[in-house]
């Protein structure tokens, strides 16, 4: 394009130095977030996921609910006498089943986001560097509150009476929600280090498949043979439901609520840092 007056073509704008400092200046930048506020940025993208995909809401609201119906009816008059009875013992164990069994779903979404390069444009942002995956964690919390919440709704309709009331109940979820996030933290470091999301979630499940059933979920761990219930005893999931029973029942179990505790701090220490000091390497 060029003047009309003097067909001669424009002059350049050159910005001044004053200009330029003013728009370089360090000041002018927004500032860098916290490592809380990235860490809950990323965990409301992990809720927004939910909301644009509900599907993977099934795993927490239609599976539990499928649990409970078929295993009060199927085997309660067999193993307590009546469905109602074996419900009060069952009850606890499902949740903490289902719930666990959902956590593998953290590392299968990080290794999505990886095969995607999602991942690589979150590490060049200026945020904390674990905030990705500490946000995505925090985000299925939300996950392991709804599954329990669902079975405990179904639980309730059908009959079941918890004998700590409103305050056992709440204890129950919050030991069961504590022990999640911690154990989230193992698949996260799979998620990393499998290649791709069929590996993580075929891995997840020959961990997960012996942990739930080979514990004191189902039956008492007395009818089993004496090889079984020294490996029952020594299953996390075995400690976690014993005290999730007992805190919903109004009674307290000190042992397995200090295995409880021990087992998710392990967890976190153990596989928190494998987890980040691979996330730091890629």
């Amino acid at each position: 394009m060029t003047d009309v007056t003097t067909d001669r073509p424009p002059a350049l704008y050159v910005p001044s130095a004053e200009a330029l400092a003013t728009v370089l200046a360090p000041g002018a930048r927004p500032p860098r977030p916290t490592a809380l506020s990235a860490s809950l940025t990323f965990g409301w993208r992990a809720m927004l996921k939910i909301k644009h995909v509900p599907e993977q809401l099934f795993d927490v609201t239609a599976f539990p609910i499928i649990m409970v119906l078929m295993f009060t009816y199927l085997f309660g008059g067999a193993l307590a006498g009546s469905p109602r009875e074996y419900l009060q013992f069952f009850l606890p164990g499902i949740m903490v089943t289902s719930v666990v069994m959902i956590t593998m779903y953290t590392g299968v979404g990080l290794n999505t986001d990886i095969e995607k390069g999602v991942f690589d444009r979150f590490r060049t942002l200026p945020i904390w560097r674990p905030a990705a995956l500490v946000g995505m964690i925090l985000g299925d919390v939300l996950r392991y509150v709804l599954g329990a919440l669902v079975i405990l709704g179904v639980g309730l309709v059908l009959g079941f009476r918890p004998g700590g009331g409103l305050l056992g109940v709440l204890a129950g979820i919050g030991l069961l929600v504590i022990f999640s996030f911690a154990f989230s933290w193992v698949w996260t470091f799979f998620g990393l280090v499998l290649r791709s999301e069929k590996s993580v979630m075929g891995v997840s499940m020959m961990v997960l498949f012996p942990l739930t059933f080979l514990s004191n979920v189902f039956v008492n761990p007395v009818t089993m043979p004496g090889w079984l219930q020294a490996f029952v005893k020594a299953n996390p999931i075995t400690h976690l439901v014993a005290s999730v029973r007992a805190v919903m029942a109004g009674s307290s179990d000190t042992t397995n609520l200090m295995w409880v505790l021990l087992w998710s701090a392990g967890f976190l220490v153990v596989f928190g840092t494998l987890t980040m000091r691979r996330y730091n390497r890629r």
